[in-house]
């Protein structure tokens, strides 16, 4: 997968889709935006499927931990920043590239 860097009109990074040393890959509304609440990054989205969406997450310290904590039910996050999360997921899915 190529993502277009922010800010940055011709500059394209390249995100391999099986490098799950580097990164974290969900197809999980839920976890998604409660791995933003609290605080990490949603690096790019591919929508190759129509039928389901692929987030992408940078593979950083603490990110399994709060992965098995959110599906243990343990995670805590603000219900304002969860909510308001999982709007900009859905706006970023149903805008255009």
């Amino acid at each position: 997968m190529t993502k277009k860097l922010q800010g940055r009109s011709e500059e394209y990074q390249y995100i391999p889709l099986d490098d799950h040393k580097s990164y974290f890959y969900t197809y999980d509304l839920g976890c998604s935006a409660a791995l933003i609440s609290v605080g990490f990054e949603l690096i790019s989205l591919d929508k190759q499927d129509p039928h389901k969406v692929l987030f992408i997450f940078k593979r950083k310290v603490g990110i399994d931990k709060a992965i098995n904590d959110y599906f243990s039910n343990k995670l805590k996050v603000a219900a304002r920043s969860l909510f308001d999360n999982i709007k900009m997921i859905k706006n970023r899915i149903y805008s255009s590239l």
